[in-house]
């Protein structure tokens, strides 16, 4: 008997649904920004961009659960034991993560920004390795993670870097790197917890446990979130769909191809970034500089090597990938 083909296996709309999703990532940096202008929210405003933040990941949530129970054609509920999963993956995923690349947003570019949070694919690839040691550093990672972070040196300002900060912030290009490692602390986290526990259930109550604790953390603060017109709603669902719509799809596409073959498209998610920040927010001139370019090149090559590594190990094999 001859197993039938799933469409999600096609190699062509592999590739085209990963790009949407890239898309649809690289549009975040982007979509923040004119959040934070649409919404009246000043850089030093942090309990307005907590609340917004918030807004977002439980609308978010609600439709991964929504978008998860349609195509599994029955209601996504969690067991008793996924609530623990929930909490702390919600503490790394979106609370930790979000809460500095927000506040990152309100004080560097999107270009800039969307090279900085490539880093997180590389902080992964450590803290697999020597952190959660479900996965084997090889010599492939090894240049794949040089390559990256020369990349992200680069964009920090280079040998300045090292001598006088390069005008880096704290507020800035710091807390999107610190974005960047809760970011891989989640994806080592959802590997684990995938192994009992459909990996879209977790992402889609997770986004709403951790919203609900951003926007209340932020009402708690005096923050504020003013509908002026229907820009705000507008942009508030599309940047909820954001999150729920890529990660429904790239879940799928992990579920129905091997790993190496989904993941290794992610290199498009930073270059999308760039090119839309490009196009949105009008920073053609740091995206298309000598700099800019060298730098996301660098880090796109150090995606593409890290992801090209055919020695996963004993004990990744044992780990469910269906993460999204």
């Amino acid at each position: 008997m001859i197993n039938k083909k799933s469409i999600w296996e096609w190699f062509p709309v592999t590739c085209m649904v990963a790009f949407f999703c890239c898309v649809l990532w690289g549009s975040a940096s982007p979509a923040i920004k004119i959040a934070y202008d649409i919404f009246s929210i000043g850089a030093d405003d942090t309990a307005s961009r907590l609340m917004l933040a918030g807004a977002r990941f439980f609308l978010a949530g609600i439709m991964t659960i929504a978008f998860g129970s349609f195509i599994g054609k029955g209601l996504l509920i969690p067991g008793k034991e996924a609530f623990k999963y929930i909490v702390i993956l919600s503490m790394f995923q979106t609370v930790g993560q979000y809460f500095f690349f927000f506040m990152a947003l309100a004080h560097i570019t999107g270009v800039r920004g969307s090279i900085i949070n490539a880093s997180g694919n590389f902080f992964a690839i450590l803290f697999a390795a020597y952190l959660f040691h479900f996965e084997k550093f090889t010599l492939n990672k090894l240049m794949g993670c040089v390559v990256g972070f020369l990349g992200i040196i680069l964009i920090f300002g280079g040998s300045d870097v090292f001598e006088n900060s390069g005008g880096i912030s704290l507020y800035g290009e710091g807390a999107m790197l610190l974005a960047a490692v809760f970011y891989a602390l989640s994806s080592c986290c959802i590997k684990i917890y995938a192994r009992n526990e459909n990996p879209v259930t977790l992402s889609g109550y997770q986004f709403m446990f951790g919203g609900a604790v951003l926007f209340l953390v932020g009402f708690l603060g005096g923050g504020h979130l003013i509908f002026s017109n229907v820009s705000c709603v507008l942009n508030l669902f599309y940047m909820g769909f954001i999150s729920a719509g890529a990660y429904t799809l790239w879940g799928i596409l992990l579920k129905h191809n091997p790993v190496s073959r989904v993941s290794i498209l992610g290199f498009m998610n930073p270059v999308m970034g760039v090119i839309l920040s490009a196009l949105f927010l009008g920073e053609n001139k740091e995206a298309f500089s000598a700099t800019g370019l060298a730098a996301l090149i660098m880090v796109v090559i150090g995606i593409i090597i890290v992801n090209n590594d055919k020695q996963y190990g004993i004990t990744r094999k044992k780990i469910n990938h269906s993460e999204n």
